[in-house]
């Protein structure tokens, strides 16, 4: 079984939504989301991006966001952006639940390559703490230094949600990435501290602007970690020719969205049968992006996946599907967990 390293999972919000739950959640499996230890090990599911993602919650709400997004075109309206000291508990929530997963010896909190490599090998599941959004992280920056301390090696500035750092793109379609302003003065220090800090920045939810300001003050590779191509599926959320040429100039990576929502060229969220509509996005990054810079971000737990995939446990048959589709194992290697650990080697400076 090839080892795959996902670019993105949401599994900490369960954690957090279920706290009285997490021992069967994690170590046995409730038969619900996409990922448990069970079904990683059955999947071949070797590590990734642990999200720590600030929920937003307004009770008011009683929007069917799936009935829209299953009827284009829909435009969301984005919530209202949280502050640090809102954020900041919830942020340390999620962190303790994933030190509690590394204390049942069956995970490793990953600061190096070489970890993520140690775990792999050990039969560990290696996992990066990532900052969805960064929220909880304030405008002097000293929580960054913080959370850098316990771990922190992944930052996106934005999930969609407005910050005080920059701004993320609506869930419209069809819609343009170019959504709005770029960085703010603060988002550019927050970037430059990263750069100085070796942590990993991801481009994924940022609007256009923003992709561009960070293009133009990071000296890291650019790395897009749950995006797909907008030439196939023009949603806001994926990535446009020009912008993959960036990442490829400055030799990062996109890591394949399963979100169905993303993957469907009509834009709607329902599943599909198949799995022609995620090899068009596959095929398509590969073309602009090269062999070494496309991987995997499932976004397992934060979105609907295709049928065919299902969960964690039905990445063998994305791995054969890949074979009959003419991709030979070398190249399904650099998908599954290779470019990965290559694009971490040049951004963590090992």
């Amino acid at each position: 079984m090839i080892p795959v390293f996902d670019g993105h999972n949401d599994f900490l919000l369960r954690l957090l939504e279920n706290p009285e739950d997490r021992e069967t959640i994690w170590l046995k499996g409730n038969g619900k989301g996409h990922l448990d230890l069970p079904r990683m090990k059955a999947g071949g599911f070797a590590g990734g991006f642990f999200a720590v993602y600030i929920p937003s919650h307004d009770e008011n709400d009683t929007t069917d966001y799936e009935a829209l997004m299953n009827n284009p075109p829909y435009d969301l309206d984005l919530p209202k952006p949280i502050g640090a000291t809102v954020a900041q508990p919830v942020a340390a929530a999620k962190i303790g639940h994933l030190m509690w997963m590394e204390r049942t010896d069956k995970l490793t909190i990953c600061r190096s390559v070489a970890d993520i490599r140690a775990a792999m090998a050990t039969g560990r599941i290696a996992a990066i703490l990532h900052f969805e959004g960064a929220e909880a992280i304030g405008e002097d920056l000293d929580a960054l230094h913080v959370w850098h301390g316990v771990g922190l090696r992944s930052v996106g500035p934005v999930w969609s949600r407005p910050t005080i750092f920059g701004h993320g793109v609506p869930f419209r379609f069809p819609g343009s990435p170019d959504t709005g302003d770029g960085l703010t003065e603060t988002g550019k220090r927050l970037i430059r501290e990263c750069n100085a800090l070796k942590i990993m920045i991801d481009l994924s939810h940022l609007n256009e602007k923003g992709f561009n300001d960070i293009a133009a003050i990071s000296d890291s590779p650019l790395v897009a970690t749950h995006s797909n191509a907008y030439a196939v599926t023009p949603s806001t959320r994926n990535l446009t020719d020009r912008q993959l040429a960036m990442i490829r100039e400055s030799d990062g990576m996109v890591g394949l969205n399963f979100g169905t929502v993303f993957l469907n060229p009509d834009g709607r969220n329902a599943s599909f049968e198949g799995w022609d509509p995620l090899l068009r996005h596959l095929d398509h990054l590969l073309e602009h992006l090269g062999e070494t810079r496309v991987g995997l971000g499932s976004d397992f737990d934060g979105v609907s996946v295709p049928k065919a995939i299902g969960d964690a446990a039905g990445l063998p048959r994305l791995i054969e599907t890949l074979k009959a589709h003419d991709y030979d194992e070398a190249l399904i290697t650099k998908i599954a967990h290779e470019n990965w650990l290559r694009v971490l080697e040049r951004t963590w400076g090992e």
